[in-house]
């Protein structure tokens, strides 16, 4: 017979249960999911917070809650909750930061948590980019290309050719072109090559260039060929033969470089798609300026990209409502939202149909144009390469644009001193 006190004592670890799921489930209430969000612009910002109101006013039973979290921290800050298990259902993140969530176990492997209509609307160039091994940890919905940012009244009064993405600028014209515009103080094209090795090798897709290669057995070697050199040597020779580039900025981030620009130094800056809200909110007044495809090589328009992503933590309790949710974000009107709120481009097929992404306003039609040529970065899959990156690649890079090395030194420690890293994480 039970008592009155084993009755209190079974009530209460009823209750004791309850509340260690209080952060997914109250009592019969609904499912609520934690949907970390990394945007950061005003546009995005309000996107995001729309999409997720909307959600929540048409799901009684799942309910989204909006948690702010920051690019700058992001890593550490996703290590931390998921060794500590606290983290978000939902994590916004990019493709190259995937690798080591994905092979730890920290992730959820989507492949069979996904809607048809999601897998076909996203082409499997960018499914690429979140695949790690068997999986797909990330779906990937919004990319950026690089773009030359450009003076439009400078070039006009050169007479120059004005590239387009069905005729672009080859290197080779490129640099000959930066060098007509150069002269009297001024610069053809500043490079703001603060983090040298992404900006260098996605823009080496272009000319062929790889540099890692995949042997038989999954090692990943680097190789600095002829094809990995055409975009290196461009820089080179505009800062250091040319002198139509200045090396003052090869340093900087390409926000530092928008005062110039605005003040007449330099004709044309390379910068991520997204600049273009910068420039709108903080160039003068009768500033004229225009978006040209990056210069084109043996491959054509070929770029490296790493999206932005949308993963589900593997200890989430509720897998399959959080792949409902990211399949209603990314319906093709709501990441088309989402794309204009960053000032990026949408992965997505019918998404990049819209009308609103292939206007001449502030350079729409051109990205647009070059959504086809974008793939996976270079070094999406390579494990060790954050370090091989900080280490290696990254110094190199500096001392070789800024004339301190010549193209043989780069390339021994690219290969040699770069192949020793990476040869730690493949053992």
């Amino acid at each position: 017979m039970r008592t009155r006190g084993s009755t209190v004592l079974v009530v209460a670890f009823l209750l004791l249960l309850a509340g260690c799921t209080s952060g997914t489930r109250h009592g019969k209430g609904p499912i609520t999911l934690r949907f970390q969000s990394l945007a950061w612009q005003e546009e995005s910002v309000a996107a995001n917070k729309e999409l997720v109101k909307e959600w929540n006013a048409t799901h009684s039973d799942v309910k989204v809650e909006y948690v702010q979290g920051s690019w700058d921290s992001v890593h550490d800050q996703l290590l931390t909750s998921f060794e500590g298990g606290e983290a978000p259902d939902i994590i916004h993140d990019a493709s190259d930061d995937l690798a080591d969530f994905a092979y730890g176990g920290y992730l959820a492997d989507l492949t069979d948590l996904l809607p048809a209509r999601l897998k076909s609307e996203i082409p499997q160039r960018s499914w690429d980019t979140a695949t790690f091994g068997d999986g797909v940890y990330g779906v990937p919905f919004l990319q950026e290309p690089r773009v030359l940012i450009a003076n439009t009244t400078w070039l006009d009064r050169a007479g120059v050719r004005i590239p387009t993405p069905g005729h672009p600028w080859t290197w080779a014209e490129f640099r000959q072109i930066t060098k007509r515009l150069s002269g009297g103080g001024k610069y053809g094209v500043a490079w703001p090559l603060k983090e040298p090795v992404s900006a260098t090798l996605n823009l080496s897709l272009s000319a062929g260039g790889r540099l890692f290669h995949r042997d038989a057995d999954g090692r990943v070697t680097v190789r600095f060929e002829a094809a990995d050199q055409v975009v290196p040597r461009t820089v080179h020779d505009q800062v250091d033969v040319d002198h139509s580039a200045p090396g003052s900025t090869l340093g900087s981030g390409g926000s530092d470089t928008l005062p110039g620009f605005f003040g007449g130094r330099y004709a044309m800056v390379p910068l991520g798609f997204s600049y273009r809200q910068q420039i709108v909110q903080q160039a003068p007044k009768g500033f004229d300026w225009e978006v040209l495809p990056a210069p084109a090589g043996a491959d054509g328009l070929a770029q490296g990209v790493s999206p932005q992503t949308l993963s589900v933590a593997e200890d989430s309790p509720h897998k399959k409502e959080a792949a409902e949710f990211i399949d209603f974000l990314l319906r093709p009107g709501n990441m088309v939202r989402l794309a204009l709120g960053d000032w990026m481009l949408p992965t997505g097929t019918q998404a990049l149909k819209d009308p609103a992404l292939h206007t001449a306003e502030y350079g729409w039609a051109t990205g647009t144009a070059l959504a086809a040529h974008l793939g996976p970065a270079p070094a999406q899959t390579v494990r060790g390469y954050p370090e091989w990156k900080d280490k290696v690649a990254t110094p190199a890079l500096q001392e070789y644009y800024s004339g301190a090395i010549g193209i043989g030194e780069l390339r021994r420690r690219l290969e040699k001193d770069g192949n020793l890293v990476l040869a730690r994480y493949q053992r």
